[in-house]
């Protein structure tokens, strides 16, 4: 079936219109129009092969919202009209222990990634969702609340999700003093995630801008990391720490604000990164990292912002944007996600 498209062709030129070949309904399968997908760091960086060379032409886009048009005739969970979302991924192998746990993103085999993928069940690569149509097996279609407003839920099946799996996992409760450190469209999800847990969250900032921006968003307090007695005063003080800075930079003055025997979790970079191994051994501290999540817990972060009338701070833009939108990007120009109306494609 012929999609119109928005394609990266190379690592140096521009994004541009494309057409590609979505493949027909099988039994399993969900067709899905889009209507809106959010606009990822990773989109950026696969267009300019940052992370090695991508498959061209890549069509990017894993924050996808839309309206089922068609569905196999094995398909139980949705009918046509419904509104729908795919986030990160399309398919994994369903027989490993962690997808056999509900834990995809970790599929021993690899799972399979919404664009610039080898689809090992059906050839070819993976294209996402900078266009019209989607096909994707049920299973990795997630329920979207109808309370919600459609372009501010996009980001939330990639950033909303990377911040949700961790405070989910390190079991956040009401109490718990969190610190989300970065604000971006990662760090917005985290302090209005870890709000509405009950938890008392810091926005731990270099920019006092930023953290009068995140005392918007529903954060309790501000604390500054390049200033010296504010780091000292909090020291040995949180039960948690989402990192979501999505570069290399020296995490040790963070580590020594946890108490003992809890735990940073690292969201946002995937570099190295130099720890002093006694700032760990000390306090029994933790330093650990978190990819997306499984369909699962997708579906249960949807739901749960369903009921607390949470989504994403977002700037709408016209497809024929999207490359002045990367350009914005990488100067941090954005409060907090893009999202592609796509009807403009």
């Amino acid at each position: 079936m012929n999609t119109k498209a928005y394609a990266a062709f190379n690592a140096t030129d521009a994004l541009g219109p494309h057409t590609i070949d979505r493949r027909m309904v099988n039994p399993k399968d969900v067709s899905i129009k889009i209507e809106y997908c959010g606009v990822c760091h990773s989109d950026l960086h696969t267009a300019k092969s940052d992370w090695g060379p991508a498959n061209y032409p890549a069509v990017p886009g894993h924050e996808i919202i839309g309206r089922v048009t068609e569905v196999g005739n094995e398909v139980t969970k949705f009918r046509v009209g419904d509104i729908v979302g795919v986030g990160c991924m399309v398919e994994s192998c369903q027989h490993c222990r962690s997808c056999d746990e509900g834990l995809e993103q970790y599929c021993e085999n690899g799972f399979t990634g919404t664009y610039n993928s080898k689809n090992s069940k059906y050839g070819g690569i993976t294209y996402g969702g900078y266009s019209e149509h989607i096909v994707v097996e049920e299973d990795f279609v997630l329920n979207v609340p109808s309370n919600l407003p459609l372009e501010n839920v996009a980001p939330l099946l990639c950033a909303g999700i990377t911040t949700w799996s961790p405070l989910r996992h390190w079991d956040v409760k009401k109490g718990d003093k969190v610190g989300v450190i970065g604000l971006g469209g990662l760090g917005h999800m985290g302090v209005k995630f870890a709000k509405a847990m009950g938890a008392h969250v810091v926005m731990i900032t270099t920019s006092e801008e930023k953290g009068t921006d995140a005392m918007k968003l529903g954060a309790d307090e501000v604390l500054i990391s390049k200033n010296p007695e504010q780091m000292k005063k909090h020291q040995y003080s949180f039960d948690f720490l989402l990192n979501t800075i999505p570069v290399t930079h020296d995490v040790n003055p963070y580590l020594l604000l946890l108490k003992l025997d809890k735990t940073m979790c690292m969201v946002g970079a995937i570099e190295p990164f130099p720890i002093h191994g006694g700032v760990l051994i000390n306090k029994r501290r933790n330093i650990a990292g978190s990819l997306i999540g499984g369909i699962k817990e997708t579906q249960e972060m949807l739901d749960f912002c369903g009921e607390h009338g949470i989504v994403s701070e977002v700037e709408v833009i016209q497809m024929k944007d999207i490359n002045e939108a990367y350009v914005r990007m990488q100067r941090s120009d954005v409060k907090y996600r893009f999202v592609i109306d796509m009807k403009t494609l």
